[in-house]
């Protein structure tokens, strides 16, 4: 059978003729080829020609290697994935700011380039926007990029404003009983509120102070006058100005870094320290600070010196509110030292103590108790804590302090490769806001608003809500300055790479809607924090309100009166 079957395969082949011809394209000369002779015989053309490939190209890559998409679908994703990717390098270059003023300490360094650090990832995607391509291109990225540094204002001074007065008032909740009624309870929480300093006013003043630039350069477009460009010069110098004022001011009245020496210290007290020497009952247990004082005298002469004292505190992430352990050891000292001998005896010791338990009981008696309740279920394995606590923070403490070129070398190394990633990847997500927009025939503007500051700031939001969930008026003080602070940078910052790209490149400001948004928010929110230093609960509303009411705002003066 296999044998006949192979026979009836080979006679189909003998029988059958068949002919081949040769696969070329359209674009090759024909004198390049030889016919087979079989064209006149099968009424047939030698060559059998491939139809030329007339679809073009849907996108091109950035760099020649990163990707791109051709619908919206993809260039959502591409959004989602740099955004992920730029998060990483802002977590990289603030890491590498705050490790690098541990070891610098204020002055200088954290005056002005820390709080430039801050609003790198702001200033690189504006830069970004405006540098590369055509005329028209760069004009259209740098109103993406002015979108971004607005939103980041917007977003700062309204939502997560208002959530840290929510944040800050929800303790106040504790002190409602069962025996209140309904009414009196909402009541109470509608009284409830944030109090801070004088120092806070002061610092939203200075915020208010930031939309001055925004002022000279839309001054020329509102009047109707011509002059543009001269504006844009003036708002230029006058952003500089104010910058190099701001960070001169702070080398010498280091009052900011004296507030944050003064907040990680109470954070420390609270969240570490004494976390470990309340009893039951919220009082100082004076045995517990006596074993305390015990295992920190490691030489057993009845005496805690500065150096002893390191190895107790040492082990707090001083990076993270940018304060140098030095100063923090020399106040804990100052404090203690009664005698004046620069050395903290057993009474000192216990007499800080206790007074540090007393105050922070005092301004928040109800959340301690209830806190050291679920710390300190026995004296036991509150000793075994304190002794791991001491054990990690001699640890962490070596590398630092016996190696500080190591902590330079780190710091630098996290700088760089957050600036890199920062660098490499602006360019092509704003390129691919411009795209998503074009492909959904949205206006770039809400994308740059909405979704990149979210992204660029949410690690400070973090950092800020954490801060202010110690529900305290210094808290709360240091909390809402540093929005202010935030803010006044991302605008004179922002302004200042903004407006030098626009006058190295020739190009023309037509950013009324965004300028109009800026100037309501930092109004009133500057204008209602300079003048009030308590904020009850309901001036969240406020806040939150501000924020679509500026996409309200946008669309309105957009798309139905035109403007640019």
């Amino acid at each position: 059978m296999r044998n006949i079957t192979l026979f009836i395969f080979v006679l189909f082949l003998v029988v059958d003729i068949g002919c081949s011809r040769l696969i070329t394209s359209r674009n090759t000369s024909d004198s390049d080829l030889v016919s087979d002779g079989l064209n006149d015989v099968y009424d047939q053309s030698p060559y059998l020609l491939l139809n030329p490939i007339t679809s073009t190209v849907a996108c091109e890559p950035m760099y020649g290697f990163l990707p791109c998409a051709p619908n919206i679908w993809g260039h959502l994703f591409l959004i989602v994935v740099y955004q992920y990717l730029l998060y990483l390098g802002d977590c990289y270059v603030s890491n590498g700011s705050e490790l690098m003023f541990s070891v610098l300490g204020p002055g200088i360094f954290g005056a002005s380039a820390f709080q430039i650090l801050g609003v790198l990832p702001q200033v690189i995607l504006s830069l970004a926007s405006g540098v590369l391509g055509s005329k028209e291109t760069a004009q259209a990225q740098v109103a993406d990029g002015l979108g971004m540094l607005t939103g980041s204002t917007v977003f700062l001074l309204t939502l997560l404003w208002g959530t840290c007065v929510v944040v800050g008032n929800v303790d106040l909740l504790e002190d409602l009983t069962s025996f209140d009624t309904k009414a009196t309870k909402r009541l109470r929480v509608l009284e409830s509120c944030v109090t801070t300093d004088l120092q806070t006013t002061i610092t939203a003043r200075i915020m208010i102070l930031s939309t001055i630039p925004f002022i000279i350069a839309q001054l020329p477009y509102a009047l109707g006058f011509s002059g543009g460009r001269i504006a844009t010069l003036i708002a230029l110098i006058v952003s500089f100005t104010f910058l190099f004022i701001y960070c001169f001011y702070q080398v010498f009245q280091p009052w900011i870094q004296n507030r944050r020496l003064e907040y990680l210290m109470h954070k420390f007290v609270e969240d570490i320290l004494l976390q470990k020497l309340f009893t039951r009952g919220g009082k100082p247990n004076e045995t517990m600070i006596k074993a305390l004082f015990q295992k920190i005298d490691k030489n057993t002469d009845a005496y805690i010196t500065s150096r002893e004292l390191k190895g107790l505190i040492l082990g707090i992430q001083f990076q993270e509110v940018g304060l140098n352990e030095e100063d923090f050891v020399k106040m804990v000292v100052k404090e203690f030292d009664c005698s004046g001998d620069h050395l903290i005896d057993e009474k000192e010791f216990v007499r800080g103590i206790s007074k540090w338990i007393s105050d922070t009981k005092a301004s928040n008696d109800k959340k301690t108790r209830r806190t050291w309740k679920l710390d300190n279920d026995s004296d036991e394995e509150t000793e075994e804590e304190q002794d791991l606590l001491l054990k990690n923070t001699n640890k962490n403490v070596q590398l630092p302090k016996n190696n500080p070129f190591w902590s330079y070398v780190k710091a630098a190394s996290l700088l760089v490769l957050g600036t890199c990633i920062l660098l490499l990847l602006a360019s092509p997500l704003t390129s691919t806001v411009v795209n998503l927009s074009s492909a959904a025939n949205i206006p770039s503007i809400y994308i740059s608003f909405i979704l990149v500051p979210v992204v660029v700031n949410y690690r400070r939001a973090i950092a800020a809500i954490s801060s202010i969930l110690q529900r305290r008026e210094q808290s709360a003080s240091l909390t809402l300055s540093e929005i202010y602070s935030a803010a006044f940078m991302n605008n004179i910052v922002g302004m200042f790479t903004t407006l030098g790209t626009m006058y190295a490149r020739g190009l023309e400001w037509n950013f009324s809607a965004e300028v109009l948004v800026v100037l309501m928010v930092c109004l009133v929110m500057g204008l209602c924090t300079s003048i009030c230093k308590t904020f009850p609960l309901w001036t969240c509303l406020i806040a939150y309100m501000l924020y679509p009411l500026s996409l309200m705002l946008i669309y309105v003066l957009t798309n139905i009166y035109g403007w640019a």
